[in-house]
């Protein structure tokens, strides 16, 4: 048993999931952890980088033995071609989940909601100001149309550039036309992407992988700006908020909903169900106290920022949840759905219910969700759930105690108010700490788990480090997930951990160490509040004179290449924790961490030891502070009354 529970703690880094690995163990479930034992001996030609299965001549394995495909791509061109590839499919999920959000908004405009309405006007006469829509003696329907309307011209643009890019500083934007990298309709750079990479188009390495930094470009300041903004209008700009996280979030005596995906317009409805009184009644007709609504991955997120529900857990914690045993139902929607789901479920008496017709799961329940009638029709399938309670067996149910409070939902407009109050909103404060150096820098850590390594160890281990260099770090995705449960997101960890300069400006703010910037599409969030940095002055007047560095350390994902692309088109330092596969070819590697350097100020960086990918950081902070001249610490001065007349402000 011993033995049993070193092996688990070997996979994963919180107590809950090793308990219940454990238990999956115990009773026979497979999971991601024991799948991934079959699967260590992975193809090297794939994590190389140097497999072309294009074109059907093949496929085609670079070696020294044989250097060429039979069509005489070398291994640079392959490799590129691959990456290129993963970097479509990021920016087309998360962008596809752009589309579908503007479409809402647009039905919503023309009032046809069916419950959804706007839910911020202020972000919405905020974005059409962006976009150069009149506002001004307009009703809210009338602008939002507008704006749905140009938003969904930023995905069939096919000659223009893209409107978003101009919510960039200017000194960016003209890096991006001087390297041709500024990307035209979002749609456009997909299709031309994969267009390039077909068989006997592009083979030139250096151009494949400067049309993967325009494709991401298109997605980061494109697909997920949009994403966020338009989820902004419809369901409020997140404000901080309490809550609790991991899996001791599920109650023993309630209905559990678990939510699982990435699309919030369902999960929105059922948070506003939960709490009905009709659904209450209902659960406790059942013989439960109430339900229990808890998220997964991004969807966790989205609902933990705009309503204070619990995150369950992060994206290697969707088997667990089903383990304890008391999951009435998990309501899966896009992206980080796992196809084992239903056959883990089929152990307990949990439903899988998936509810887009983009993403069918065999062995889910299909339910077509009414988006014309969406409140009853979310309260239709919590009372679903509320029906299987009694189906649930007292004796498979072993639900974790481990949870920990977490502050969520620091939108950029949460922290311009926190920073400067209501009637001065500003990121002045925080430009004011980076130049004195109570703070060195700052510091984004996004991204997925993966079990190749211990879960969540890396991400852990490295942010305990960064905020005791006195570096703020912002989070999102199952990284945030991953802090929330090590109860790093919460104000009163500033105290215990933090360095003496950024303790100091988290007691005078009242922020946690770590801030939740919400899911895996709001990086755009970081790359706005970067954007703010260089507004408020003092700091250079492109994102890559900022001391900032973007880190992904147990990234999984496809849109996880794409998000790197962006961050460092868009003059961002990426530290990844395991590298691309692109290893078999030594000129895409050496581009991608070396040579792009000239062109953005920024490149990637693979370090697999969370303790060297600290001082690497701090390093690179350095370096950028150096540069303007501000890496001193400046002592602070009490001003008494004739300092303050001689101020004359």
């Amino acid at each position: 048993m011993a033995e049993q529970s070193k092996k688990h703690s070997d996979q994963a880094w919180d107590s809950a999931s090793v308990e219940v690995l454990s238990k999956a163990e115990k009773e026979n479930i497979d999971t991601a952890f024991s799948r991934m034992e079959t699967q260590k001996n992975q193809c090297k030609f794939g994590t190389t980088g140097v497999c072309c299965r294009i074109c059907h001549m093949g496929p085609c394995r670079i070696t020294k033995k044989s250097p060429r495909g039979v069509c005489g791509a070398d291994a640079d061109t392959i490799v590129a071609r691959n990456y290129l590839r993963e970097v479509v499919g990021g920016a087309a999920a998360h962008s596809d989940h752009a589309r579908h959000l503007v479409l809402r908004l647009k039905k919503v405009a023309q009032g046809e909601g069916g419950g959804y309405e706007i839910r911020d006007e202020e972000a919405l006469r905020r974005a059409a100001k962006s976009y150069e829509i009149e506002d001004e003696n307009r009703s809210k329907e009338e602008v939002a149309l507008d704006l749905a309307e140009k938003m969904l011209s930023e995905f069939t643009r096919q000659e223009e550039t893209l409107e978003t890019l101009k919510l960039a500083p200017l000194k960016q934007q003209s890096i991006w036309n001087t390297t041709e990298v500024a990307p035209l309709g979002i749609d456009r750079m997909v299709v031309e992407s994969m267009h390039r990479t077909h068989m006997g188009v592009d083979h030139d390495y250096k151009n494949l992988l400067m049309q993967a930094f325009r494709t991401a470009l298109a997605d980061g300041w494109g697909g997920s700006r949009i994403a966020s903004i338009v989820s902004d209008i419809l369901f409020g700009t997140p404000s901080p908020v309490r809550s609790d996280a991991n899996l001791g979030v599920l109650g023993e005596k309630s209905v559990n909903v678990v939510v699982h995906g990435h699309e919030p317009e369902l999960s929105e409805m059922l948070a506003i169900a939960v709490r009905d009184p009709e659904v209450v009644a209902y659960a406790k007709s059942a013989g439960a106290e109430g339900v229990t609504l808890a998220g997964i991955c991004c969807t966790a997120n989205e609902i933990l920022m705009r309503h204070g529900i619990p995150i369950a857990g992060s994206f290697l914690q969707q088997e667990l949840a089903l383990i304890t045993g008391a999951v009435e139902m998990m309501v899966i929607d896009v992206q980080c759905c796992m196809p084992s789901l239903p056959e883990i479920a089929g152990a307990y008496h949990t439903e899988i219910v998936s509810t887009t017709h983009i993403a069918k799961t065999i062995g889910a329940t299909q339910v077509d969700f009414n988006d014309r009638d969406a409140l009853n029709s979310a309260k239709d399938i919590i009372k679903r759930a509320i029906d299987r309670y009694k189906q649930r067996d007292p004796n498979k149910v072993a639900i974790p105690s481990k949870k920990s409070p977490v502050v969520g939902g620091f939108s950029v407009e949460a922290i311009k108010y926190m920073l400067g109050g209501t009637f001065r909103k500003s990121f002045r404060p925080l430009n004011d700490a980076l130049i004195s150096g109570r703070i060195k820098g700052v510091v984004g850590i996004v991204g997925c788990n993966n079990p190749k390594t211990k879960i969540e160890e890396y991400i852990n281990v490295l942010t305990a480090r960064l905020i005791k260099e006195n570096i703020l770090v912002v989070k999102t995705g199952c990284a945030a997930v991953a802090s929330a449960k090590e109860g790093m997101m919460k104000p009163e960890t500033a105290l215990e951990q933090a360095g003496e300069g950024f303790r100091e400006v988290c007691e005078a703010v009242g922020i946690p160490p770590v801030l939740h910037m919400g899911s895996c599409v709001d990086n755009s969030r970081i790359l706005e509040a970067a954007t703010e940095i260089v507004l408020e002055g003092g700091l250079g007047d492109d994102i890559s004179q900022v001391p900032a560095v973007g880190v992904a350390p147990e990234w999984m994902s496809e849109k996880a290449i794409a998000i790197g692309c962006y961050f460092v088109a868009s003059g961002v330092d990426v530290i990844l924790g395991q590298p691309f596969n692109i290893t078999g070819s030594e000129n895409v590697l050496n581009y991608l961490e070396q040579e792009v350097r000239p062109s953005f100020g920024a490149s990637f960086h693979t370090i697999v030891d969370p303790e060297k990918a600290a001082d690497k950081i701090v390093e690179l902070l350095d370096q950028r502070r150096d540069a303007l001249g501000i890496n001193k610490r400046v002592e602070r001065k009490l001003y008494d009354m004739k300092d303050r007349r001689e101020l004359d402000v």
